[in-house]
């Protein structure tokens, strides 16, 4: 169950456990949405973050409005700075800014991305206008070792047309970071747009065992919400989701959803491995 917000100058964190996968079997729909929804992710001039003990993986979201926001180390984690013994993967779902990184400026639009290494001892996330300002969405992994910081450019991005009309899932998955991009430890992510017609995400239904994921659903339009499926193949659950929300999905999980419109969503994974295509699928038709 998750501890209440605890607060750090302009940074509020939630600290998440993790939970066994029988021990989910017999949560009710409040218990599964405090184990494993992550309401709020932006707020005007501040830094929201979620702490998962799944893999230690840390989600947030930054909204410099008035003001730049640093990412700021937190009690959670004990370090002098944020990228001490971590890294970070930033994007942007809305607005234009800019990301610096000790002292190197990064323009960051819709779906720009900027890999932080650890080691890196300023982040400072900034708006070019107040009237629209960019919200930053990222995500943290602890890191064995540094690699250089690098922003992710449209060219540097690498597509794949999934699904089908007919399936309901045509979906345009943008890879942002990964080990075949840019040098990382363990930290991987990545958009998924689903196309007007398409409702359906993450078909064939999978596992990773040796990787936990976070899902952040946004441009979910206003009226509309997405059902999120997690839980084992054999026993599953679901999770009903508005804009700008997210659900942390552990490795023994499913991770899917159909939502009541096209919408778009931000994954993030780290654990075991970086390969990407290393998952156990269980086709729909098996699910119970």
């Amino acid at each position: 169950m998750p501890n209440k917000f605890k607060m750090n100058m302009k940074t509020r964190i939630e600290e998440r456990w993790g939970a066994h996968p029988d021990d989910v079997m017999r949560y009710d729909t409040e218990a599964l949405r405090k184990a494993f929804l992550v309401n709020s992710i932006f707020f005007p001039d501040e830094v929201l973050m979620t702490y998962t003990h799944n893999d230690r993986l840390i989600i947030g979201g930054a909204l410099p409005v008035n003001e730049a926001l640093k990412l700021e180390t937190v009690d959670l984690i004990r370090s002098d700075y944020f990228c001490e013994r971590r890294e970070v993967g930033i994007v942007c779902i809305d607005g234009v800014g800019e990301v610096t990184v000790d002292g190197v400026s990064y323009p960051m639009a819709y779906k720009d991305a900027v890999y932080v290494g650890r080691g890196a001892k300023e982040v400072i996330f900034k708006s070019d206008s107040s009237d629209s300002p960019a919200k930053f969405y990222f995500a943290s992994a602890p890191a064995h070792c540094a690699h250089p910081t690098v922003q992710i450019t449209a060219a540097m991005r690498r597509t794949r047309d999934l699904g089908s009309l007919e399936t309901s899932n045509k979906r345009l998955l943008n890879q942002l970071i990964l080990n075949e991009i840019t040098p990382c430890c363990q930290l991987q992510m990545g958009l998924t747009e689903l196309q007007p017609g398409s409702v359906w995400n993450t078909m064939p239904p999978h596992t990773h065992s040796r990787r936990m994921e976070a899902y952040f659903y946004f441009k979910v339009p206003p009226g509309q919400a997405v059902c999120h499926f997690m839980g084992t193949p054999q026993e599953t659950r679901h999770l009903f989701l508005t804009n700008e929300q997210a659900v942390i999905s552990p490795s023994w999980s499913i991770h899917c959803a159909a939502g009541t419109s096209n919408y778009t969503f931000i994954w993030a994974m780290c654990g075991e491995n970086l390969a990407y295509d290393d998952m156990d699928t269980f086709p729909a038709d098996e699910l119970r």
